[in-house]
């Protein structure tokens, strides 16, 4: 008896777990009443999902296969339940802005509009021009480094922070690829990567950062000062993929290593007599700014540009600014070390 009671008590204090990390759009008792009913009709007013159990016209989706989803969407692991709850969500916003309440968020996310089964447009759309600036500017760095800088009697940059820029740029590319496939789909997978990719790249930039900063040249120094970083970076996403997916440790995480990073950023311009710290400036100043548009949640206009998709929006330009400065300090580099050799 004494451990039934026990049993009907942590399943009580469970429930009670679940309703406060519960988002207020999920915890609506209207919503849940639509979802359910959704699964059973697959409808929502006359809007019908055609991954439940009837098409619009009545006739089973587990029929012909001309009638299935096309293979090239099946990816996005669309179904009756998350078709229910977007369409559910829709009508249940446009209820509450007629008696004029404002949005809230559904499962943990903001009421966004779908575009051809795209989860976020927008935010797809910034991320792949974040991807694409990250590439032009990697590839404008190789061909100054390579083909307009002179180089060492052994062929080498004299530049000796090029290898460590092509890693940053691997690592910046691969964020924003996963962005774009995480805006377009949430799912426990894309999540995870997304979330991933963006520590290793924060952390790897914060080791960059550090080297350049500290004038770090010295191999067997450069691995006694990554090494710390990696096993902390590593050990960080191990836990968000292993362990738990912390929203709140993972937000305090990435804060510290960009705050971290723009300090020294900023310091160092602030002592250097580099000719493009100016450049340097722009950028923590704008990335500091942009920083806010990640910590002030606000619901998306027209259910399309929120405030994490305005933090998109702001990193393309300070990519550009932030490559131009690389390239800079490349060609500063190279001409000190040239004339130090004469």
């Amino acid at each position: 008896m004494a451990r039934c009671r026990l049993l009907l008590f942590l399943a009580a204090l469970s429930s009670i777990f679940g309703l406060l990390h519960a988002s207020a759009g999920d915890a609506d008792p209207i919503y849940s009443a639509c979802v359910d009913q959704c699964e059973k009709t697959g409808c929502v007013g006359d809007e019908c999902s055609q991954h439940c159990n009837f098409t619009s016209g009545g006739i089973p989706v587990d029929g012909p296969w001309y009638l299935q989803e096309p293979l090239y969407l099946r990816w996005k692991q669309w179904d009756c339940l998350s078709d229910c709850r977007y369409h559910c969500m829709l009508a249940r916003e446009k209820e509450r802005k007629k008696v004029g309440l404002k949005p809230v968020k559904y499962h943990g996310k903001w009421p966004f509009q779908r575009v051809n089964g795209i989860q976020e447009p927008v935010s797809v759309a910034l991320s792949a021009l974040n991807l694409a600036m990250q590439f032009h500017g990697w590839v404008s760095f190789f061909i100054f480094v390579n083909y307009k800088l002179p180089f060492k009697p052994n062929r080498k940059p004299f530049y000796e922070y090029t290898g460590l820029w092509h890693i940053y740029a691997i690592f910046a590319m691969n964020s924003w690829f996963w962005s774009v496939v995480f805006h377009s789909r949430d799912v426990n997978l894309t999540e995870k990567l997304d979330y991933s990719s963006a520590v290793a790249l924060l952390g790897f930039s914060l080791i960059l950062a550090v080297l350049r900063v500290f004038s770090v040249t010295d191999e067997a120094a450069r691995v006694m000062v990554s090494a710390p970083l990696v096993a902390f970076v590593t050990t960080h996403i191990l836990y968000l993929n292993c362990y738990q997916l912390d929203y709140g440790l993972n937000m305090k995480v990435c804060l510290g290593m960009g705050i971290l990073q723009l300090i020294l950023w900023a310091v160092w311009a602030g002592v250097t007599r580099h000719p493009s710290r100016w450049k340097l400036w722009v950028v923590v100043i704008g990335g500091a700014l942009a920083a806010l548009l990640e910590i002030y949640d606000f619901p998306p206009y027209r259910g399309f540009v929120d405030a994490h998709a305005l933090w998109h929006a702001t990193t393309i330009p300070l990519t550009y600014l932030w490559w131009s400065f690389v390239r800079d300090d490349s060609e500063f580099r190279t001409t000190t070390l040239i004339k130090k050799a004469k």
